[in-house]
């Protein structure tokens, strides 16, 4: 039942003798016009009053508030129950075959009926407690919201004050920014006519007046004495400018006097001027190439006077470089920059080309570079160019070399003095292809850079040793510190000169050996002859050039290649030995740390047949001979014949490998093709059958090792 038709149901009104409200008024009017003339109002009203204590009104709001709801709930159980049962009864006395208007049936419904009245009187109560529920509900919200609202005004009202005495607190006056003296000063300062003790020591208003009087007197007094300031200084400034005037009359002669005395500097190895002007262009260095200029130029110094440093490059862009950025430009400069803007439509990039001027930016070399000239006593001389990359924070390095004599006969010798290569595994494992600083890995990746090595050409080597010159370090078990450390720089000075000089002079040393091995002589020094026989008949046919890939291609250094012993960073040669018939193929290795690291032999000899290393014991003889008795073969230090006394030492060993190999296995009569020209105290020892390679100086005999 709704809400609704609670609120439209009236009251119910019973009458004790079964009539309605309108039917009992309708008989009291009628009774009333029945009353007697003679019977007054007072005792018809008296009539009446007494027939209306008959009628009694039902309210069902009323008998709510008297009821209670578990009572009723209670009921409503109690009539489902009974409600089910009579169903239940109904039921079975219908199945029982009674019909269907017998006087039990009929009972029963009846029953039912009244059972089903209270399941509606009680649908009705509930509605009604509902309804009542939602009005008190409803009415104790409004009197919430009331609250609320109250509670929101005078919230407002606290906030509008609270802004209020936050701007009365917040006012500043302006003689707050005037920094004003100690009130213990003032007082002990200011006369009395300013001060007024008598007013401002309980007066804290009066207090602050007077200080501000005070103040008003006191920058009157240094306004006057600023103006006395600046007369003075005018004064001054005059006498400054008349002797600027006297000292640029003497510029010109001093200038003279400087010029007249280069040819003593330069006499006397005292460039002055030099040197000065240097020492004011490297004010515009990097860090990094400052501290190699300085410990360069201290090393040329003290320990190598063969040793000079220059600067080079553009000194205003490095001046502009290390200049700060100005914050403000001048409004007409805006003003023209936003017209030009403007008036200019400008094709958007392509994200290729944008990609191409952050690679470009992020390579950008610093304007100034440093050179350092090493002269070797034939009057070679190797030039390193020190490069700094701004945005990767790394030195790089590209050398040429000046040589005293022609290089231009050696074909062989063509990788030898080559920039790209030069200075490669000057340390150990130092290729120089790929940068030292971890954080370059990551500036790569934005602009899209996959190796360093594509740009070495153009921007140089990134080698370590470069780096630790400029007091650079980026090794993972030590930070980086700020800026460039000159103690870094001062310990590697000396040892990557020495051995920079030391690469120039092997490599000088080899090219002019090539020379001679191309023309088919091998060049022994007067020091090293006596390690040879004065006979050596077998003789250097060939010596070529070879590259990696072609090494690897040969069958007779795939156990060489399979060890490690072999890396692209060297230099490969084929070296042919012939003795009649006979012909000796050396595949040879030329590591760059040469004379350090001795040059590497593999052996194949083609007489009878093919033999190597891997298949005749006295070929890999033959390459122990070259290859481990470095120490015989080094000759004077730095031991830069070491080379050509491998290849002499080789061509020794070929004369007493055929020389003995035909008296054991050539049976047949008439002249042998290799006659006996050594003396070998035994021609074979062991069950290998080895033969005397070892060379006994001075007694000029082979003998086995």
């Amino acid at each position: 039942m709704s809400s609704d038709t609670l609120k439209k149901r009236k009251a119910k009104v019973i009458r004790s003798d079964g009539g309605t409200p309108e039917t009992k008024r309708g008989r009291g009017e009628g009774d009333q016009g029945r009353f007697p003339a003679g019977v007054s109002n007072v005792d018809q009203k008296k009539l009446l009053s007494v027939k209306n204590k008959e009628v009694r009104v039902y309210n069902e709001e009323v008998e709510l508030e008297g009821r209670d709801p578990e009572q009723d709930y209670v009921l409503y159980k109690s009539t489902c129950d009974s409600l089910a049962k009579l169903m239940a009864e109904i039921q079975e006395l219908k199945a029982n075959g009674a019909k269907e208007g017998s006087e039990e049936v009929e009972e029963k419904l009846r029953q039912g009926c009244v059972h089903f009245i209270t399941l509606k009187k009680l649908n009705r109560l509930a509605h009604m407690r509902l309804k009542k529920g939602r009005d008190q509900t409803h009415e104790a919200k409004q009197k919430v919201d009331v609250l609320h609202l109250q509670l929101q005004n005078l919230l407002y009202e606290v906030m509008h004050l609270q802004k209020e005495i936050g701007k009365c607190l917040e006012f500043k006056s302006q003689h707050e920014e005037i920094e004003l003296v100690s009130v213990d000063d003032f007082l002990r300062d200011a006369p009395a006519e300013i001060s007024r003790p008598h007013l401002t020591k309980d007066d804290p208003h009066q207090l602050t007046l007077a200080r501000l009087d005070w103040e008003l007197e006191q920058r009157k007094r240094l306004a006057e004495q600023y103006k006395s300031s600046l007369c003075s200084k005018e004064k001054i400034l005059k006498g400054i400018e008349l002797k600027k005037e006297y000292l640029g009359s003497l510029q010109p002669g001093l200038h003279a006097i400087m010029q007249a005395s280069l040819p003593v500097q330069e006499y006397l190895s005292m460039p002055f001027e030099r040197v000065q002007k240097q020492a004011e262009v490297a004010r515009h260095l990097p860090p990094p190439l400052y501290v190699l200029f300085v410990q360069a130029n201290a090393y040329g110094q003290a320990c190598d006077k063969n040793l000079s440093v220059s600067i080079s490059g553009d000194v205003d862009e490095a001046k502009a470089l290390s200049r700060p950025p100005e914050d403000s430009q001048d409004d007409e400069s805006d003003s023209d920059a936003e017209e030009e803007q403007q008036n200019t439509k400008r094709r958007r990039a392509t994200v290729g080309v944008q990609l191409d001027d952050k690679r470009k930016e992020m390579l950008k070399r610093h304007p100034l570079s440093l050179c350092i000239d090493l002269k070797c006593k034939d009057g070679s001389v190797l030039h390193l160019f020190f490069y700094y990359l701004m945005n990767l924070n790394i030195l790089t390095v590209k050398t040429k070399v000046s040589a005293s004599a022609d290089l231009s006969g050696a074909v062989s010798a063509g990788e030898l003095l080559n920039s790209e290569s030069l200075l490669n595994c000057l340390y150990a494992s130092d290729h120089g292809q790929e940068t030292p600083n971890p954080a370059n890995r990551y500036q790569f990746d934005k602009v899209g850079i996959i190796t360093f090595a594509d740009y070495v050409s153009q921007l140089g080597h990134p080698y370590n040793w470069v780096q630790c010159l400029g007091g650079l370090q980026f090794s993972s078990d030590r930070p980086q510190a700020e800026g460039a450390c000159s103690s870094l720089s001062a310990s590697h000075m000396e040892a990557t000169m020495k051995l920079l000089r030391g690469r120039l002079q092997s490599r000088l040393a080899l090219h002019k050996q090539f020379g001679s091995l191309e023309h088919s002589i091998v060049p022994v020094s007067s020091e090293c002859q006596h390690l040879f026989p004065a006979k050596v008949v077998s003789r250097l046919a060939r010596w070529t050039m070879m590259s990696h890939q072609d090494f690897l291609e040969l069958h007779f250094v795939q156990h060489v290649a399979k060890a490690g012993l072999v890396k692209e960073t060297d230099l490969f040669f084929m070296a042919i030995v012939e003795r009649g018939t006979a012909r000796l193929q050396a595949a040879v290795v030329l590591n760059p740390r040469y004379p350090e690291i001795t040059p590497l032999f593999s052996l194949s000899l083609l007489w009878k047949g093919e033999r190597s290393g891997r298949s005749d014991d006295n070929l890999r003889a033959m390459e122990s001979e070259v290859n481990v008795f470095r120490s015989e073969l080094q000759g004077p230090r730095p031991g830069l014949q070491l080379l050509t006394n491998q290849i002499q030492r080789l061509c020794v060993c070929l004369d007493v490998y055929l020389e003995t190999e035909s008296q054991v296995c050539d049976g047949s009569e008439g002249p042998r093709e290799f006659p006996r020209e050594k003396m070998c105290l035994r021609t074979a020892r062991g069950p290998n059958r080895l033969k005397p390679f070892k060379y006994n100086h001075p007694q000029g005999f082979f003998s086995h090792r």
